[in-house]
């Protein structure tokens, strides 16, 4: 008896008989991993992502500079542990939505580009399973490569500079042991965003076919939500917006924790990687495999794939607004004070450690600031590089309050640098002698990160 696609798609997506059931989810799967690792692009990216970060964060750790404007970037020649986070922040930019590109916007139009669909039908029997076992094969090649990258960077980082503390956003200090479970938690994190760009490949490359604007859908997607984080956007929109998970890790580094944008940011991830998931399945089952010259599904790509995705960002803005009854940018004069007067306080700590000064406590330091933005003039929120802020604290034992300036550059999503504009005492050297050892001035630029929720 001879099998056709025509019959297979006459008699639906379980077709078969007693005599010719479709073949296990098992077999297939291991059958699409071993297409996956067989291909040139998926070894040279778990090379990449196994041996590259490792190798890097080290080299960078001997050189002189460092890269001071990505988030820890400061702190590599300190601990082993800010070598993962500067990688983490790298790859939630371009090395994971790249991987999610690769690996899962080609799953499908592969089939395409080879016209293997016919033989693959036949000789599987169900749509339904071939579409499991391609999207857990895809899912398992990125966690793969999501494990080498963080297994690397924390390794390069560990034989470079050691298990030792960690500077927080807000100044504070983590033990090796409590960076080591943070750092982990953050590449975790970082998942959930991944998974969401995977499905929006699976999408693409079942609604797209051969075309390689499927393999780029994914990438497309990243970008665009990364423009989209660096515009003053309201804040409902923002933590809507599944790439957030992506910056929103931040929050884990401070203190006390900046949970709730993470959590939502998780949250919507997985929601857009469920809903994702389930449009390209929905294509999947109902594309046309009888005729050789369809390789996408037209105008279904619209009404199955663009809006429905368009309503679930709704949803999510309108969802997200209401249980955080959050407004506006969510940057404002008081924040920016709170989280400023609260970094500097504790690397005040931190450098008359340094330096070998009798230990005070933030009680005794009882700093505050003050900062506005335009000089004043206009609304007192929202970011940009105008803020100004001049932090006022007790120099214990004088029984005097001292000052120091800071200039602020706010982004959009929260973060900020603080960059010392005097006394030069103080915050006006980069570096500083102690014990016969140069050290990072700790006070001469800092990061912080303002919680966009309310209440915080």
């Amino acid at each position: 008896m001879t099998t056709t696609v025509a019959d297979t798609a006459a008699a639906g997506p379980e077709a078969g008989t007693a005599s010719a059931r479709p073949v296990p989810v098992a077999r297939i799967l291991r059958f699409e991993l071993v297409k996956q690792f067989s291909t040139l692009r998926v070894r040279l990216l778990i090379g990449l992502c196994w041996l590259g970060p490792g190798v890097l964060v080290f080299a960078i750790d001997q050189q002189s500079t460092l890269p001071s404007d990505t988030l820890f970037g400061r702190w590599m020649h300190a601990t082993g542990w800010a070598g993962s986070l500067v990688v983490l922040g790298v790859a939630s930019t371009w090395a994971l939505p790249l991987v999610t590109s690769m690996v899962a916007g080609d799953v499908f139009a592969t089939e395409d580009r080879l016209g293997t669909w016919r033989h693959l039908l036949i000789a599987v029997r169900s749509h339904r399973r071939i579409f499991a076992a391609k999207a857990i094969a895809s899912v398992t090649v990125i966690l793969l490569l999501v494990a080498g990258l963080t297994a690397s960077s924390a390794v390069g980082g560990l034989l470079a500079e050691g298990d030792q503390p960690l500077v927080g956003l807000d100044g504070h200090q983590l033990t090796g042991g409590d960076a080591a479970g943070k750092v982990l938690l953050a590449w975790a994190c970082v998942l959930a965003p991944t998974l969401a760009l995977a499905a929006i490949g699976l999408l693409g490359s079942v609604a797209l076919g051969r075309s390689p604007m499927g393999l780029l859908l994914p990438m497309l997607a990243a970008l665009g939500m990364q423009v989209a984080q660096m515009l003053p956007l309201p804040v409902v929109v923002r933590l809507a917006l599944p790439g957030y998970a992506f910056i929103s890790w931040n929050g884990l580094f401070a203190d006390p924790q900046q949970l709730g944008p993470l959590l939502i940011g998780v949250g919507v991830s997985l929601v857009w990687a469920v809903v994702a998931t389930a449009l390209a399945y929905l294509l999947f089952l109902r594309r046309d495999f009888t005729n050789l010259n369809n390789d996408g599904a037209g105008r279904r790509v619209l009404s199955l794939g663009v809006l429905p995705l368009a309503g679930v960002l709704a949803a999510t803005v309108g969802v997200v607004a209401v249980t955080t009854g959050a407004g506006g940018s969510g940057i404002n004069q008081d924040k920016v004070q709170r989280s400023v007067a609260t970094a500097f306080a504790h690397l005040y700590r931190l450098q008359q450690e340094q330096m070998r000064q009798p230990p005070v406590t933030e009680a005794q330091l009882q700093t505050f600031a003050a900062c506005d933005k335009s000089e004043g003039l206009g609304a007192q929120e929202g970011s940009g590089n105008d803020w100004r802020c001049t932090v006022t604290w007790n120099v214990p034992g004088y029984n005097v309050a001292a000052q120091a300036i800071y200039q602020l550059d706010v982004t959009p999503n929260g973060r900020y640098i603080a960059d010392g504009d005097g006394p030069v005492q103080v915050n006006g050297y980069f570096l500083i002698v102690t014990g016969g050892k140069v050290v990072p001035n700790p006070l001469w630029q800092f990061d912080g990160n303002v919680d966009l929720l309310p209440g915080h």
